[in-house]
C-alpha cells in the first residue's frame, strides 16, 4: 500500500473506531491540530474515501430513507394496513427529530408469518446502509440467547452492557428481541431504565435508539376482530387500531403466559407503538408467493402463486379463510414447484 494511502486509512479508522477521543488526551494541542489538519486534507483530496473502508456510525452509513421505507411498506407488505401506516409515522417521526426525549420503541404482535420481522428487516434496511447485516442491529432470540433460568442474573448483567457498549460505540444502535412472549419478565425489566426518559445513564445517552419486540402475545384478539369483520361482510382495510387496542393491551399486560406479564416497562408506558399484525388470507399468499418469485429473479406467475396458496392450512377449517402460517413457509412451499 502507498504511504499517502496508508495514512489515510489510519486516521480514518482512527475515527471510525472512536479512538480520536482517547488518543488525543495525552498528546499536545500542537499534535493534536496538525492531525487534524493533515486529516481534513487528506479528506478534501479523497472525498468517496469513506465508501472503501468498514462501517462507521456516520451518517455516509446512517441516514434515513422515508421514501424508501414508505415504498416497501406498500409493495412488500401484504394485508397490513394498520402496522404499515404506523411503521411509517413512528420511525419518520422518530428520525427527523434530531432530539427525542426518548428511544422509540415498537412492539409488534401477530400470529407468525404474518411480517413482524420481515418489518423489522425493511426499517432497518432505510436506515443502515448495510440493512440487517450492519453493525449496529442487534438481534436476540429469548430461546437461544437466554435459554436457562438458572443463568437469568447473568443474562441481565451480560445484556445491560451489552446495550450500553453498542449505544457508547453508536448512538443509533437498534435493538430487536425476538420471541418476547417467551422472555422472562425480569429480563425484560432489566432494559427498561435504557428505554425511558432519562438525557443519560452513567454518562450515555440512550435517546436516539430503537427498540423492537416481537410476540405473538395478543395474537389471538387480533384475530378473533379480523374474523368478526368477515363474519360481518366488512372489509378488512375497515379495521383500524381502535379496534384492536383494547384486546391488545389487556392480552400483553394480564396474559400470565406473556413475558410481558406485569412487566414494568408497561406499567410505565415506555412502549410507543403497540403495532398489530392482521392474519392473511388467500390472497396475501398470492401476493407472498408472486414477491418472492420476483425478489428469485423468476418470472411471476400467478398460476404457480395461486398452487403455492392452495397448497397451506386455512382455519376456520370449513371457511378457510386466514392461513394458519401466514407466509411463512413459502420460501420451502415455492422451491417445490418451481
Amino acid at each position: 500500500m502507498k504511504p499517502r494511502k496508508r495514512h489515510v486509512l489510519l486516521l480514518w479508522m482512527l475515527i471510525c473506531s472512536g479512538a480520536m477521543t482517547e488518543a488525543i488526551e495525552p498528546i499536545s494541542t500542537t499534535i493534536a491540530v496538525g492531525m487534524a489538519a493533515t486529516l481534513t486534507a487528506f479528506l478534501a483530496s479523497y472525498q468517496n474515501l469513506f465508501y472503501y473502508f468498514n462501517e462507521c456510525c456516520r451518517p455516509e452509513w446512517i441516514s434515513f430513507n422515508r421514501t424508501a421505507l414508505d415504498v416497501d411498506l406498500q409493495r412488500k407488505l401484504f394485508g397490513q394496513h394498520i402496522a404499515s401506516r404506523i411503521i411509517l409515522k413512528a420511525v419518520n417521526g422518530f428520525m427527523s427529530n434530531e432530539n427525542p426525549k426518548k428511544p422509540l420503541v415498537l412492539s409488534l404482535h401477530g400470529w407468525t408469518g404474518t411480517g413482524k420481522n420481515f418489518v423489522t428487516k425493511l426499517i432497518a434496511e432505510s436506515i443502515y446502509k448495510e440493512g440487517m447485516g450492519s453493525g449496529f442491529v442487534h438481534v436476540f432470540t429469548s430461546t437461544l440467547h437466554f435459554p436457562h433460568p438458572s443463568q437469568y442474573p447473568t443474562y441481565k448483567s451480560q445484556l445491560q452492557q451489552w446495550i450500553k457498549g453498542n449505544v457508547t460505540n453508536c448512538e443509533r444502535s437498534m435493538f430487536i428481541f425476538d420471541e418476547m412472549d417467551k422472555m422472562h419478565p425480569d429480563l425484560i425489566d432489566c432494559i427498561k431504565p435504557y428505554l425511558d426518559y432519562y438525557d443519560k445513564l452513567d454518562g450515555v445517552s440512550y435517546r436516539k435508539a430503537i427498540f423492537i419486540f416481537l410476540s405473538n402475545t395478543g395474537g389471538d384478539g387480533i384475530i378473533q376482530t379480523a374474523l368478526d369483520f368477515w363474519k360481518a361482510g366488512r372489509n378488512r382495510e375497515e379495521i383500524e387500531l381502535k379496534d384492536l387496542e383494547m384486546s391488545l393491551s389487556l392480552a400483553v399486560f394480564n396474559n400470565n403466559q406473556s413475558g410481558f406479564y406485569r412487566a414494568s416497562l408497561i406499567d410505565k408506558n415506555l412502549v410507543d407503538f403497540f403495532v398489530p399484525f392482521l392474519p392473511l388470507e388467500y390472497q396475501h399468499i398470492v401476493q407472498c408467493t408472486l414477491a418472492e418469485m420476483e425478489a428469485r429473479g423468476l418470472r411471476p406467475d400467478r398460476d404457480v402463486a395461486n398452487m403455492v396458496a392452495k397448497d397451506l392450512v386455512y382455519f376456520p377449517k370449513s371457511e378457510r379463510v386466514f392461513s394458519v402460517k401466514g407466509c411463512k413457509t413459502i420460501v420451502s412451499k415455492l422451491d417445490y414447484y418451481t
